[in-house]
């Protein structure tokens, strides 16, 4: 029993003997190192600036941060197709885009109309502007397909030679048609005899050798500066033009005045060609019985070799020509 108690007491007196001693052992190494130096203690070493590399060996930073052990392997497996895909779906081979765009023909017609000769549509070669389309100088060779609702048509400067019967097929508003200075050599009946709401038509500067037929309803005929001969004008074709009121055949050659002529001509000029008498049919109606033309008030017939022999007996046809507005 002596013996543990003296054992114990032993441990007790070198427990306090150690505490008592460190105070001095951490002094002894503030002194050493002073004040303003830093360091760490590492087990039983104490760490500074001047023993740092010492300690940890830097130039092995790769072993240092190899964490290469210590990531989870990764296992790479098939991925199964998710149900409800058939079998026959998840093998089908994906498809390829085709590089040549398809084009596809609108099935009806829009405002632009069809494709014309350059394969363009018509208000894309001309200038659409409300109901007007001005096609000038656009180097056309046939009337382009017009939009329906189309009022005046400008075709000037081109290269047209022909106006076929279908050309205005369907234009009951066409109220104007402009072809000046292009190369219409034919008309073909039917192209304007039903456009009932045609009021102007102007064609100089072409060459026409006939007049088509007419609708009734035109009040501007402006032909001048064609081959019109007599022999190309029906008989009976001008009168049956009841709201015809200007006439331009100037710089044609006609060898006649073109007659009988209806009641509601004002203005008659057939300058320059070939002219040789003045009938008197031409401005009196007698199967209706009219000695006079009520509205013809200006005739220019200068440039054509008048016999002025029958002359008198038609100027008494027309009591309403000013002086100076004739020949």
């Amino acid at each position: 029993m002596k013996l543990p108690a003296f054992l114990s007491l032993l441990a007790l007196v070198l427990l306090e003997a150690g505490t008592a001693s460190l105070p001095k052992e951490r002094k002894q190494r503030d002194e050493m190192h002073g004040e303003g130096d830093s360091y760490v203690v590492l087990g039983n070493y104490v760490l500074g600036p001047d023993n740092y590399d010492e300690v940890i060996d830097l130039s092995d930073y790769e072993g240092l941060m190899d964490y290469g052990d210590q990531l989870p392997e990764a296992k790479v497996t098939n991925l199964a197709p998710p149900t409800g895909i058939s079998s026959a779906q998840s093998t089908m081979t994906p498809r390829t885009l085709s590089l040549k765009p398809t084009m596809i023909r609108p099935t009806e017609l829009g405002v632009l109309g069809s494709p014309n000769s350059h394969g363009l549509p018509t208000c894309l070669i001309c200038v659409c502007l409300g109901s007007s389309v001005y096609c000038d100088d656009a180097d056309l060779e046939n009337i382009p397909p017009l939009p329906k609702t189309t009022t005046y048509l400008y075709a000037r400067f081109n290269r047209i030679r022909r106006i076929r019967a279908g050309d205005f097929k369907g234009l009951t508003k066409l109220k104007r048609i402009d072809l000046s200075s292009n190369s219409i050599s034919s008309i073909d009946d039917d192209a304007l005899r039903l456009l009932p709401a045609l009021q102007d038509l102007i064609l100089p500067e072409n060459q026409l050798a006939a007049l088509p037929a007419l609708p009734p309803a035109i009040e501007v005929l402006d032909a001048r500066h064609n081959q019109l001969q007599s022999s190309g004008i029906q008989p009976e074709a001008l009168r049956a033009l009841e709201k015809l009121q200007f006439l331009y055949l100037a710089d044609n050659l006609l060898d006649s005045i073109p007659g009988p002529l209806p009641p509601s001509l004002r203005s008659l000029h057939l300058q320059n060609n070939m002219i040789e008498t003045m009938q008197t049919d031409a401005f009196c109606d007698p199967e209706e019985h009219k000695h006079s033309r009520r509205w013809l008030e200006d005739i220019r017939l200068d440039g054509n070799p008048i016999n002025l022999g029958l002359f008198p007996s038609a100027y008494f046809c027309l009591p309403r020509l000013p002086t100076g507005h004739c020949c």
